[in-house]
């Protein structure tokens, strides 16, 4: 994608159709809870497609501080799109319908027991962006343009696993997976129309608990 990616209807119809030919990858559970989270595209001030990141509060008792995108367990009887919209609405303000899903990446099966299925979702505003303090410290609207840099991703290995690891430099950090995995999806599949899969990323160990 060329620098600074217009978010305008041309880059919502290239999404949505991106997504209704990706064949997804669904994880059975086996034990593991069922997880789903929102990856936003909306616009910031000038107009620059991006999607919404948040840094975890330092308060939260697992996985605090860390890069996330909005998102938490489904509930009893609860649909992966459903449960992303009300956990972005719970974790940032923003309240969006069932109109805004363009649809759903694959399912990413978690280290700490989870399954975490990624909807993909279109705001055409962000002003009522609110972070819940006892869940999110801040959130950042990233350009997608970052996602193509030729630094990301990231691969290393570790002695704890044959999987690579991997990582994506943004905002001057380095985010690892599920999110990591997540984003480099939305990547290639989203804006770029490739099925590339990304279940068989691994996690950094201490994200393992």
């Amino acid at each position: 994608m060329p620098a600074g990616v217009r978010f305008d209807a041309a880059l919502r119809a290239r999404a949505a159709g991106h997504l209704a030919g990706f064949e997804r990858r669904a994880a059975a559970l086996e034990g593991r809870r069922a997880a789903a989270v929102a990856i936003v595209l909306l616009p910031d001030d000038a107009g620059r497609a991006c999607f919404l990141l948040t840094r975890r509060a330092e308060s939260l008792r697992t996985h605090a501080r860390q890069w996330a995108l909005p998102g938490g367990r489904l509930e009893a009887g609860e649909s992966p799109a459903a449960a992303a919209l009300r956990e972005l609405d719970e974790e940032v303000g923003l309240r969006l319908g069932a109109d805004a899903v363009l649809g759903v990446l694959d399912d990413y099966p978690t280290r700490s027991g989870f399954v975490i299925t990624p909807v993909v979702m279109w705001s055409t505003g962000r002003a009522a962006l609110v972070p819940n303090p006892d869940e999110v410290a801040r959130v950042y609207l990233v350009p997608v343009e970052h996602l193509d840099r030729p630094e990301v991703p990231i691969l290393i290995t570790i002695p704890e696993s044959e999987r690579p690891v991997i990582q994506v430099p943004i905002l001057e950090s380095r985010i690892h997976a599920p999110t990591a995995a997540v984003l480099y999806q939305l990547r290639e599949v989203v804006l770029h129309g490739r099925a590339t899969r990304v279940d068989h990323f691994e996690q950094p160990v201490w994200a393992w608990r």
